[in-house]
């Protein structure tokens, strides 16, 4: 029982990291798929784009 805090700390611990690296890839998720569809506006394609049409032609 002398280490329950210090488990229950390093729980804590590891939940709050691990919390904050799941907000931190949606965040990020969000950022780069405004940016992505700011550059298909502009006309910008994804190269995989034309693999895929030529493949299929």
């Amino acid at each position: 029982m002398t280490h329950a805090l210090y488990v229950a700390a390093a729980y804590g611990l590891s939940a709050l990291a691990i919390g904050g690296l799941v907000v931190w890839t949606l965040f990020d998720q969000r950022a780069r798929k405004a940016e992505l569809a700011v550059l298909e506006a502009q006309g910008v394609r994804r190269r995989s784009d034309a693999k895929t049409k030529d493949a299929s032609s």
